[in-house]
C-alpha cells in the first residue's frame, strides 16, 4: 500500500465513521467532514482537472445524508384562572413624536433667555474672570428654576 492510499483510506473510515455515528452531527460539520475528504483527494491527487473547492464542496454535501428533524411533544398549556386582561396604556402620548414636551419647551426658553443676558452681561463686562457659557448657564438656569 501506497502512503498516499494509507492517507485517503484513513480520511476515509474516520469521515464514514463519523458520519455513521452521528448523522445529525457529520450534517453539522459539513465543512470538516467534505474538508478532509478534499484534503484526502487532493493529497492522492484524485480531483478532476479544473474543479474548486466550492464546486467539490457541492458535490460532497450532495451526497451527505440529511438529519431527521427532531421534534419535541408539545407541552400542554399550563390551566390558568381567568383573569381580566390588564390593559396597558402608553407612558405619556402628550406630544407628537419628534415635539419637545412640555419640560424640554420650557428648558429651552430659559436656556435663550440665559444666552440674551450672557451676551448682555459679556458686553458689559460683568461675567467674571474667567467664566464660561456652561458655568453661566448653570448657575442662570438655576436662579430662573
Amino acid at each position: 500500500m501506497t502512503d498516499a492510499f494509507k492517507t485517503i483510506a484513513i480520511a476515509a473510515a474516520m469521515t464514514i465513521g463519523a458520519a455513521a455515528a452521528s448523522p445529525a452531527f457529520a450534517a453539522d460539520n459539513a465543512m470538516k467532514v467534505c474538508g478532509a475528504k478534499y484534503q484526502a483527494a487532493k493529497t492522492a491527487k484524485t480531483i478532476p482537472a479544473g474543479e474548486t473547492w466550492n464546486q467539490f464542496l457541492a458535490q460532497c454535501r450532495g451526497g451527505m445524508a440529511k438529519p431527521a428533524a427532531v421534534t419535541t411533544p408539545a407541552k400542554p398549556a399550563p390551566a390558568v384562572a381567568a383573569k381580566p386582561a390588564k390593559v396597558v396604556t402608553p407612558a405619556k402620548p402628550a406630544t407628537a413624536p419628534g415635539q419637545p414636551t412640555a419640560a424640554q419647551s420650557a428648558m429651552y426658553a430659559r436656556e435663550r433667555q440665559c444666552g440674551t443676558q450672557w451676551k448682555a452681561d459679556k458686553a458689559a463686562k460683568k461675567v467674571s474672570a474667567g467664566e464660561t457659557w456652561p458655568q453661566y448657564w448653570s448657575a442662570c438656569n438655576k436662579r430662573m428654576k
